[in-house]
């Protein structure tokens, strides 16, 4: 749905002018399960948007309904409870923004998105950077991308429930327009990086449902926590590469695995940014090729549908490195390919991948673009 469009459903079913805002899925090139560790990532918002059309209603709840699924809802301002479903990462931003001392108004809000759900590019983050955009503006404030960002990761950690980093609603809210950032998680300080010319990333998604709030994300967030304590580190980020032998020496079962992912993964993460700014793309693809490994062995979030998925990408001419992206069990692979291979690439990969799981999976092409903001109809 179009801007124009969304504005014309919202006067349809609210009989009033709204405001619109917007905020991007994102990719991630490398960098998993690193982020609520304080490390590094390097992520890229993508043209895939949430947009929430929005305009003030006087009363003391936010009326909110989703053009995507077909559904509304009535929020009380004064009383945001969970209730279990989309609506949490509405009321949640809403509570966070009380809390910070935003005089949130009541509003009425017309969500549409064509991210993905569930397939690990943020849709989730995207609802909740959006929003924030919105109530912010309403209620006549505005902050920088990196509170935005705060902001939203703080509505999905303390409302809605799961331990998530900042790395996607980063991503959301900063991105950069033909290139990713490169993210220091501890510090939030993000350098620019430009994509390799000649590639592009592929997007193919396992058809696996994904359920980060299940427990296993959080179980694996817990494992880093405990390494940490018995290290004596305030995270797995200030274990150097270095000093993993050590480490593992201290360590033993699911927290030692996890922290040589998390060490290993930020150093693959310093090593892209080299590979990309003297544009090695095979060196890339390479990096990508052993996060995925460790994703799968060290920290245990794959699947056998991501590891069949990503050695089909692999091995699909144009491909140069393919991995598991997002928090795990489940949602895409993401492949680097030669631009000029890259709609043969994902034709072979959706037959040889299909074939395997009996339907064709969805995969896309994707375009990198600057982050959330306030559009015109």
């Amino acid at each position: 749905m179009s801007p124009a469009d969304l504005a014309a459903a919202f006067r349809a079913r609210f009989g009033a002018a709204p405001r619109l805002f917007q905020a991007p899925g994102r990719i991630n090139i490398i960098g998993e399960h690193t982020d609520y560790c304080g490390g590094f990532v390097l992520p890229a918002a993508i043209d895939r948007w949430c947009r929430v059309a929005a305009a003030p209603n006087g009363r003391a709840t936010l009326r909110v309904a989703s053009a995507t699924l077909g559904e509304q809802a009535e929020l009380d301002l004064a009383a945001m409870a969970r209730r279990g479903d989309w609506t949490d990462y509405v009321a949640g931003v809403a509570a966070t923004l009380l809390r910070a001392g935003v005089p949130v108004a009541g509003a009425d809000l017309l969500i549409e998105s064509d991210v993905p759900m569930g397939a690990g590019v943020s849709s989730s983050a995207a609802l909740e950077v959006a929003v924030t955009l919105a109530l912010l503006a309403l209620a006549g404030r505005s902050a920088d991308g990196r509170q935005v960002a705060l902001w939203a990761q703080a509505a999905e950690n303390d409302f809605v429930g799961v331990p998530c980093g900042i790395m996607d609603q980063f991503a959301s809210a900063n991105g950069v327009a033909g290139g990713a950032v490169m993210l220091d998680c501890r510090s939030l300080e993000a350098t620019p990086a430009h994509l390799p010319e000649g590639a592009t990333f592929l997007l193919v998604n396992s058809m696996a449902e994904r359920r980060l709030a299940s427990g296993e994300y959080r179980a694996r967030r817990e494992d880093c926590e405990a390494a940490a304590a018995v290290l004596g580190v305030a995270s797995l980020r200030d274990v150097g590469a270095a000093d993993l032998p050590a480490a593992l020496a201290r360590l033993d079962g699911g927290p030692a695995r996890r922290c040589r992912h998390v060490v290993s993964e930020n150093a693959r993460v310093l090593a892209a940014m080299k590979a990309m700014a003297m544009g090695d793309l095979p060196g890339l693809g390479r990096l990508m090729d052993q996060s995925h490994q460790s994703l799968s062995e060290d920290m245990e979030v794959s699947l056998p549908a991501l590891d069949s998925l990503a050695r089909i990408a692999r091995a699909t001419p144009g491909v140069h490195g393919a991995r598991m992206m997002g928090g795990g069990f489940g949602g895409c692979v993401i492949a680097l390919v030669d631009q000029d291979r890259a709609d043969a690439a994902m034709a072979a990969i959706q037959a040889a991948y299909g074939e395997a799981i009996g339907r064709v999976p969805d995969a896309f092409l994707c375009r990198t673009v600057g982050g959330a903001a306030e559009v015109r109809p």
